[in-house]
């Protein structure tokens, strides 16, 4: 390898990780459409999600492809753990219909798809002015992206396809087993493609240079240096979507692991040989190599089928949730409870309810963040605004499609006034992204804050989370008396604001504070306040029955 074939691995990994991490975002911002509709259909059952895995990896021939998007889509919260291992087996058996075409055409060089993607993806993104047309454009552009990157990964270690002193190494080695294993996971994660590992040995054989048992070991690597990608694409995600990169390879270690018995004793290689009467020649060797490899897939797709959810204890136990799961989607808008809309307008209070305790989680971590100037804690606020903005639109949608419904007067009055509620909590959120953005501020510029200012910030958040806690307990209960605890605390927030403000201008005199320090201070202290403002607007709706006319 020479110097330009360093640089477009390093190119490639670079287009890798943002193309990725851009098809994670936009996934996110259309969660809500009909892609997540699309895979819940699909992934209803491990039959189907399997069968899904099957088609899709034969359509694109990539499993890697596949496992990562399945990597994104967890990542974005569309999917689950629990749905995407069935999804894993089936890519595994579609991904060894490269072996039996092998024979007869070039490797199917989806890289070769890439660049018109690209454009397509880019007009998507830039000509329409509709933002869901947008949306999917980020999501064609970044896979497009993330195939570039592994075209030229690929491309990149070409020189190793082509080289002696590799094909040597398989010789000379493969015929051992573990060794086989060893060289087969090495090149697949070199080559970044199973279905280029998987050619190279089927021409090697077709040659002669490697007899059919020395395969089956290289093949069982192979399985196992294709998970490199999903590995690969898991960087710099979430938990849940780390867990299924480490389903993938855990999937196919295990398999490598048991199969390996029957491999040294034999027996696999004669239970391939069986199928073919007359016994291995040139004609046939490449077509016992393809055999092998379906065979295996297949195996161990039976085997671990019935046991999925034995495998996803497994990958939680390697990968442990470090931090609070946040998940996109919500918990309680069930579409079947429409029909009866009482039920279905109580579904979505609890909805807000929830939403509410994750508007008030992201600002005790932006609050926690300012004070102890703990960066990981950034992340977490960002995260937890998203997954806000997310459900305000996913029970904006339900409450419109109750509205839809033969209503009765007091139910229809109360659908305005809780989109009203969910707006109102969703500038909460926003707001704590606001105090985010001043901890950043804070702590790159060095601010200093003395103590009486510290004092002073924390004694109006401990009312803002008291405030916070009765609107909750107000709209979990229906009682009136929280409600009016909320608009007491509204009234001490306001004393606050102004309090502060004269405390602020007084530091400023005494030459006890700095003058951007200053101005960090009084945004805070005005944010919390606008965050009172919104609160005040749910209490009241509260006290009006969730009533539109009796505002």
């Amino acid at each position: 390898m020479n110097y330009q074939n360093y640089f477009a691995l390093i190119g490639g990994l670079g287009f890798f990780f943002f193309g990725i991490r851009m098809m994670s975002d936009s996934l996110r911002k259309v969660s809500s459409d009909r892609l997540k509709n699309i895979l819940e259909l699909l992934t209803r059952n491990r039959f189907i999600s399997l069968l899904t895995g099957i088609v899709v990896t034969t359509l694109i021939q990539s499993s890697s492809a596949l496992t990562v998007m399945l990597v994104g889509f967890v990542n974005a919260g569309l999917m689950t753990l629990q749905q995407a291992i069935p999804v894993i087996f089936g890519a595994n058996i579609g991904t060894t219909t490269m072996a039996w075409i092998v024979s007869f055409v070039a490797i199917l060089d989806i890289f070769a798809f890439a660049l018109p993607l690209v454009a397509i993806g880019f007009l998507m993104m830039e000509v329409p002015k509709r933002p869901h047309v947008k949306n999917w454009g980020g999501v064609i552009f970044g896979f497009s992206v993330l195939l570039v990157g592994l075209g030229f990964m690929k491309d990149s270690v070409a020189p190793l396809q082509a080289s002696q002193h590799i094909r040597d190494i398989m010789i000379n080695f493969s015929r051992y087993p573990i060794l086989g294993v060893l060289v087969g996971t090495a090149m697949t994660m070199l080559l970044q493609s199973s279905g280029a590992t998987i050619a190279i040995v089927q021409v090697l054989a077709f040659r002669g240079l490697i007899d059919f048992p020395s395969t089956v070991s290289i093949i069982l690597g192979d399985n196992i240096g294709t998970t490199i990608t999903a590995q690969l694409a898991a960087i710099g995600t979430n938990t849940g979507a780390k867990r299924v990169a480490w389903a993938h390879t855990m999937f196919n270690v295990f398999g490598v692991c048991y199969m390996l018995v029957f491999v040294y004793l034999g027996w696999y290689q004669r239970l391939v040989q069986s199928f073919f009467p007359g016994g291995i020649t040139e004609n046939n060797i490449m077509m016992h190599i393809a055999l092998a490899h379906t065979l295996f897939n297949v195996t161990n797709t039976i085997i671990f089928l019935p046991g999925t959810k034995l495998l996803q204890r497994v990958v939680e136990r390697i990968v442990p949730q470090k931090e609070e799961l946040i998940s996109m989607r919500p918990k309680y808008l069930e579409k079947r409870l429409l029909e009866t809309p009482v039920i279905a307008l109580e579904q979505s209070k609890k909805e807000i309810i929830d939403m509410l305790r994750l508007a008030d989680s992201a600002l005790r971590d932006s609050f926690g963040l300012f004070f102890t100037e703990k960066w990981d804690l950034a992340q977490k606020v960002k995260r937890k605004e998203e997954a806000v903005d997310n459900l305000q639109a996913e029970i904006t949608r339900y409450l419109i499609d109750i509205s839809m419904r033969q209503l009765d007067e007091a139910e229809a009055e109360q659908i305005p006034v809780l989109i009203h509620t969910v707006n109102d909590v969703e500038r909460i959120g926003d707001h704590a992204e606001n105090i985010l953005e001043l901890a950043q501020r804070k702590m790159s510029q060095k601010l200093p804050f003395s103590d009486d200012a510290k004092s002073e910030l924390k004694r109006m958040i401990e009312t803002v989370q008291e405030m916070i806690g009765e609107v909750a307990l107000g709209l979990e209960t229906g009682d009136n008396a929280h409600a009016h605890r909320a608009l007491h605390c509204e009234d001490q927030l306001n004393r606050m604001q102004i309090e502060l403000r004269h405390a602020h201008v007084q530091r400023l005199n005494d030459g006890s504070c700095k003058v951007l320090s200053g101005l960090v201070y009084l945004d805070f202290v005005d944010f919390l306040e606008k965050i009172g403002d919104h609160l005040t607007n749910i209490a009241q709706g509260l006290l009006s029955g969730l009533r539109w006319e009796s505002r």
